[in-house]
């Protein structure tokens, strides 16, 4: 019987982050996929209103929500583990497709269809992948912050390698958002609210 899927989905609290590094507060990728969806949602927003661009946004976060959700069946391997060499990240591209369809046997014939889309990247949604994808490297750089903040120097060579890596993407939507959105996660709650919630 094919109606797995969203048990196993609900799994991705269980699957935490940033494995090699000493964490302050655990991650988990649930947590992730949820705050990469509101950035890329975000970042598809911006495209539309400032640079008169005509991407789906809400798309744009459905992609972002599922990107992340064959690591419940793979795990979270580390970033310089994974790109190490071209052999290794073959080798993981094969495995990720391997848990692509199993992830997808796990929903019932008449639907899985309709969930393909949201793991294979196709060149339709090109455009909306390169935002999740920056969106992504942002909701890493916002980690990095928040680790920082809480006294944790681990996470320094982080944030300064995932910084210079979004700003090389060229991603101006991702720009936008480091240039006005990133400085509010150094604020206390009172500074970020003015001073009050209410």
């Amino acid at each position: 019987m094919s109606n797995q899927f969203f048990a196993i989905l609900s799994r991705m609290k269980y699957i935490n982050r940033w494995g090699l590094m000493r964490n302050t507060i655990n991650e988990n990728l649930s947590e992730h996929s949820l705050e990469t969806a509101y950035i890329a949602h975000l970042l598809a927003t911006i495209r539309n209103v400032r640079f008169n661009g005509n991407v789906n946004a809400e798309r744009c976060a459905v992609l972002a929500m599922y990107h992340d959700c064959t690591e419940i069946l793979t795990g979270d391997m580390p970033t310089p583990v994974k790109y190490f060499n071209t052999e290794i990240k073959s080798a993981y591209d094969e495995v990720e497709k391997t848990a692509i369809d199993k992830m997808i046997s796990f929903l019932p014939d008449d639907i899985s269809e309709n969930y393909i889309s949201l793991f294979e990247k196709r060149e339709e949604d090109k455009e909306l992948w390169k935002l999740v994808k920056a969106a992504d490297k942002l909701s890493a750089l916002i980690k990095c912050i928040e680790e920082k903040q809480m006294g944790n120097k681990d996470f320094l060579s982080a944030e300064k390698a995932t910084m210079k890596n979004i700003r090389k993407m060229n991603i101006k939507e991702a720009d936008i958002f480091i240039d006005e959105f990133v400085d509010a996660y150094g604020l206390t709650l009172d500074e970020q609210a003015g001073g009050s919630l209410l």
